[in-house]
């Protein structure tokens, strides 16, 4: 099951920060994209549909180390 989550940071800067730790991001493999003229980043990953969702809450935890929220 293919997943996506988007987060909204304070600057585009700080989404581009957020977006580069992802590149080589040891947790799981990630594809990313810029939204909202650079505010946004929607994270796209695969996940089995079966308990819970680690990648999602590392995901979390990445974004709010950079003040990002998720946003739908």
């Amino acid at each position: 099951m293919n997943s996506e989550i988007r987060y909204r940071f304070q600057s585009a800067q700080i989404a581009n920060r957020f977006l580069n730790e992802l590149k080589d991001w040891p947790i799981a493999k990630v594809k990313t994209r810029l939204l909202n003229g650079g505010f946004d980043v929607k994270v796209s990953y695969q996940f089995d549909g079966t308990g819970f969702d680690y990648t999602c809450s590392e995901l979390d935890d990445l974004a709010s180390q950079h003040q990002g929220v998720e946003v739908n």
